[in-house]
């Protein structure tokens, strides 16, 4: 059997900005491109250990500074770090994953996950890229990026959960869930017993992996 690889790369991009990929064992099927970069791209594991497709992750690191980060997550705040920060992770990321890994595959089996500010990260891309991104995981989202009061004509799949114990968090995911729907999406909103953390998204990963890709 193969074992996975972890590989990082540094970009010009704001100074040198790391992106660290999972490659799971066997040949992937599946892509999801990951705010946070240097959390999820560790979660692989748990993908291995679970009946979902084959998934490489590439993960794109945050910022050291919050501040930074939430700008760059969530539109709103500041539109130009927004903005440079969607052509890094939407094109110069994907272009080079083509590149480096061969890995070209349609936005049906390609995902963007976030969890937290990358949760709004996942949200903006999902809604601004429909062509790239066939599916939006979300766990725990924060309130900076709020539906919009006229949602596209097009939204993507969406699966979206939060814990009982980090009540501003599941009316976030809620808020998203409903506005989705109501906008005609295909979407999962799970509630679970469990706080603002790593391990509670971590656990939920391979079931909305296996959501967005299974048969």
């Amino acid at each position: 059997m193969r074992n996975h690889e972890v590989v990082t790369e540094t970009f010009d991009y704001d100074g040198g900005r790391h992106v660290t990929v999972y490659i799971p064992p066997d040949p992937p099927e599946a892509v999801v491109f990951a705010g946070d970069g240097q959390l999820i791209s560790q979660w692989g594991g748990v993908l291995e250990a679970a009946d979902v497709p084959s998934t490489m992750i590439v993960g794109v690191h945050r910022p050291a500074d919050e501040t930074l980060r939430l700008h760059e997550y969530s539109p709103g705040f500041d539109q130009e770090r927004f903005a440079a920060h969607e052509q890094f992770f939407v094109e110069d990321v994907r272009r080079w994953t083509r590149s480096r890994f061969g890995v070209v595959l349609p936005a049906e089996r390609s995902a963007v996950f976030g969890v937290s500010a990358g949760g709004e990260l996942a949200l903006a891309m999902g809604l601004r890229h429909p062509d790239v991104y066939g599916a939006v995981l979300c766990a725990s989202p924060g309130a900076g990026f709020r539906p919009p009061g006229v949602m596209p004509s097009s939204v993507p799949r969406a699966y979206l959960v939060a814990g009982t114990l980090e009540p501003f968090f599941l009316e976030n995911a809620t808020r998203w869930a409903v506005a989705l729907r109501d906008a005609g999406g295909d979407v999962v909103m799970t509630e679970r017993a469990g706080p603002h953390g790593g391990a509670f998204w971590r656990e939920e990963f391979p079931l909305m992996v296996a959501w967005a890709f299974g048969p």
